[in-house]
Formats: C-alpha cells, structure tokens, sequence
C-alpha cells in the first residue's frame, strides 16, 4: 500500500512519518484490498490545546474510507483514526 502524506501549516518530522508508515501498514492484516492511502495533517485554530488533526482516506474498490480526528498530538490523532479505520475495514470486509 502507498502511503502519501500532505501536512498544511507544519513540515512533518521523520519520527511522526515512520510512526503513521508502521501504524498505518498494519490495516493491510485487516482488509488486503486497499490501494492506497492519503494522509492529511494540519494543525487546527492555534489557541486550542486540542488542535492537532489527522485525516486518513483509504482507497478501496467501491467507496473511498474517510475517518478524521482531532486531538491534543498527531500521535493520538493518527491512532484513533487507525482504530476507527480498522473497525470500518472489517465490516467492509464482512460484508463483501
């Protein structure tokens, strides 16, 4: 799977890409049929503690899974879009 990164306001650093690389390579177990997958980071209104978000659009046949979270770190953020992701890629699987 491909993973693209674009981050808007923010240059993302090599540890936060390698943590989104492995956290996101371990959706394949769940559902082998995604062709890609395009992250997105920005961080939100600035005064916030809770402004760090994470978009994760993975590419599979028939509709696009989108999930977007925002939290007080990307680390957070990427982890519960992955959880989210998760649970919507076995469903989609159960239902194929």
């Amino acid at each position: 799977m491909k993973i693209k990164v674009q981050s808007i306001g923010l240059t993302p650093h090599s540890p936060l890409e390698e943590y989104l690389e492995k956290k996101l390579s371990k959706l394949e177990t769940f559902y082998d049929k995604i062709h890609g997958c395009q992250v997105f980071l920005k961080v939100e209104n600035a005064s916030d503690k809770e402004n760090k978000t994470a978009e994760i659009k993975l590419e599979v046949p028939g509709d696009d899974i989108v999930v977007k979270k925002t939290s007080a770190s990307f680390e957070e953020s990427i982890d519960l879009c992955a959880e989210t992701a998760k649970k919507l890629l076995i469903k989609k699987k159960e239902l194929a």
